[in-house]
């Protein structure tokens, strides 16, 4: 993921009430309008008052990816339990992390047909 997950808004009691289901996909697609995240970089998303939605090009990613959002939800908890301290990483960093897989320039990963040659030559 790019960057941090975001939480959106909880939802209203009218707008529960009126269309729970449809009003639920709407603060997901504001919370990502709103504060300029692309929902492919970062493919999921913690709805207040409710809990996680992730999603994908295929089924089987969109598991992935909620199966990414778990992993890494436990470990930032383990790391504010151990350091009681801020753990985000610096922007260059998050940057080296996602363009290194992601991206014209990507070269690592095992989707990367560019990272067969590379771990051929190491």
């Amino acid at each position: 993921f790019y960057g941090d997950v975001p939480i959106s808004e909880a939802l209203t009691q009218q707008e529960i009430e009126d269309a729970y289901e449809e009003n639920t996909g709407k603060v997901i697609v504001k919370t990502f309008k709103d504060r300029g995240i692309d929902y492919n970089a970062v493919p999921a998303v913690l709805v207040s008052q409710h809990g996680p939605f992730s999603w994908g090009a295929t089924p089987a990613k969109a598991v992935y990816n909620a199966k990414v959002l778990e992993v890494v939800a436990e470990m930032d908890y383990h790391a504010l339990t151990l350091t009681h301290q801020d753990v985000h990483l610096p922007q260059y960093l998050l940057d080296k992390h996602y363009y290194r897989k992601h991206g014209k320039d990507a070269y690592y990963g095992q989707d990367n047909a560019k990272s067969v040659g590379h771990a051929a030559k190491a």
